[in-house]
């Protein structure tokens, strides 16, 4: 990648990641063979990654476009984590096991070395190395800490944000929610009229 190419890249990454992570991110597609892609809002998920296809040297990395900037930053470094981690293990690993863990640590901290983190997010993120949860949805604190920088524009709205028995659409599915049980609400299925225990910080399509 020569210098324009890389000067583009870093003007098409400004709009979604923290002033001072840009360079971070570009070295890491640089460095990688990677095709990364920004996508439309998933409720399922906040990022993937896919290792190359048959016959194919890329490996895949997508992110979701409507992430505020370090939602964004966490999420890329997450699915660079399971990059570094396939190259130097493929699939002889746990998906989120200790190698992923090591690596996902490995990359989080230069970042939180910087000094360019808020201060609540850096804190959020070192109590992360010393415990990391498989995503940033997983660490509930985190979450919480990453989503108070959500714009109005670019909110996801998560179950326990919204009141009890309200309707909300998750999956193409409709559901009530209903009790709360430790991290997980007690909801219904609008059509066949099934309960399922759905994670609090599930993201709801509307």
């Amino acid at each position: 990648m020569n210098q324009e190419q890389r000067d583009t890249l870093s003007k098409q990454l400004s709009r979604y990641l923290p002033i001072g992570f840009i360079d971070m991110v570009v070295d890491l597609m640089v460095k990688n063979p990677v095709r990364f892609q920004i996508t439309n809002p998933r409720s399922t998920k906040l990022g993937d990654y896919r290792p190359p296809a048959p016959s194919k040297k890329l490996h895949r990395i997508s992110v979701n476009g409507n992430l505020n900037p370090y939602h964004f930053l966490v999420t890329t470094l997450h699915e660079f984590a399971h990059l570094h981690t396939f190259v130097a293990f493929g699939n002889s690993v746990k998906p989120h096991g200790e190698e992923w863990k090591h690596a996902f640590r490995t990359l989080l901290w230069p970042a939180i070395q910087t000094g360019l983190l808020p201060k609540d997010i850096e804190n959020a993120l070192m109590i992360s190395l010393s415990n990391t949860k498989a995503s940033s949805c997983s660490d509930i604190q985190l979450f919480r800490v990453l989503k108070k920088y959500d714009t109005k524009e670019a909110t996801i709205k998560t179950i326990e944000e919204i009141p009890k028995n309200t309707t909300f659409v998750l999956q193409g599915r409709t559901f009530i929610k209903g009790e709360l049980r430790r991290t997980r609400y007690l909801c219904t299925c609008c059509h066949t009229k099934r309960q399922y225990l759905i994670h609090a910080l599930a993201t709801i399509d509307s």
